[in-house]
């Protein structure tokens, strides 16, 4: 297994090569370079998003990382929304439960973000299931060249309607015998391409199957517990959430490698065991 310190030295490795492929495309455009990164849950995205963020400070890019869960709805909005429209949109993750106003309003407002005109990052708290108070949220005062943004869903396209038929899991079959759930899912999803399209690039972390995935995210949610967060899920309760991510999370495994700009594949253990990129970007 591989140590801490060895796995930050490879992660840093990484994050050096990927802005070395993207350099000349962030420093040729007059504003900032929206870069997208996609991975399941638990596969490191958030992290390497951060380092990417850092060296490109290093370099002297101002640089900003905005993830897909900061523009989740709070607790109160999806309660509003499952009452409307489906009781599974209580809980969130699937396309629906995010503010895309919200997130679009903040990329369109990085732009000309100074210190006479502050741009506030949106931050959710997992651990209380809501949104932060804007308070709260970071000020950001200098327009950022480079922005990444983050999410278990970004890039992936919606299903065909013939997809959305049959149920693959419990829930599904349970809670969403009519397929109604699933749909209005695959409705917001849609909605999200426009979000998409905003993308200069995606980069794809590709995880080797959805038992792997659902490991990782179970090693995510122990610090919660161990800190007692008030919305902290056990066993059961985790393996329900996920159910809520499966569909979609299988899709994204099967349609995202074609969508990449680079696309990173990683082992059951997060090592890089391959990447490519397209051929118009170089090699790496």
């Amino acid at each position: 297994m591989m140590s801490k310190r060895d796995a930050s030295t490879a992660l840093d490795a990484l994050a050096q090569r990927l802005l070395e492929i993207f350099s000349n495309q962030v420093l040729a455009e007059p504003r900032p370079y929206l870069l997208g990164l996609s991975g399941l849950q638990g596969c490191g995205k958030s992290t390497l998003a951060r380092t990417l963020v850092r060296q490109a400070r290093g370099r002297g890019w101002p640089a900003q990382t905005l993830s897909l869960d900061d523009g989740y709805l709070g607790r109160r909005a999806r309660a509003r929304l499952a009452a409307r429209a489906h009781p599974l949109l209580a809980t969130r993750g699937v396309p629906g439960t995010h503010d895309l106003r919200l997130l679009h309003e903040t990329l369109d407002t990085l732009a000309d973000a100074s210190a006479a005109h502050p741009v506030a990052l949106p931050r959710f708290d997992k651990g209380h299931d809501t949104r932060k108070p804007p308070s709260r949220w970071p000020q950001v005062r200098v327009p950022p060249r480079l922005i990444v943004l983050e999410g278990w869903c970004v890039g992936v396209p919606p299903q065909s309607e013939a997809a959305l038929h049959a149920p693959i899991n419990a829930l599904e079959r349970d809670e969403d015998a009519d397929g109604r759930w699933r749909r209005h899912v695959n409705d917001a999803l849609t909605d999200m391409q426009d979000l998409w399209k905003r993308l200069d690039a995606l980069i794809v972390l590709q995880a080797p199957d959805w038992p792997t995935v659902c490991r990782w995210r179970a090693e995510a949610e122990r610090p919660l517990r161990e800190r007692e967060a008030p919305h902290a899920m056990d066993d059961a309760q985790l393996r329900r959430f996920m159910q809520h991510y499966e569909r979609l999370s299988r899709h994204a495994l099967h349609s995202l490698p074609a969508r990449a700009d680079v696309l990173i594949r990683l082992d059951a253990a997060r090592r890089v065991t391959a990447i490519r990129t397209r051929p118009s970007l170089g090699m790496l």
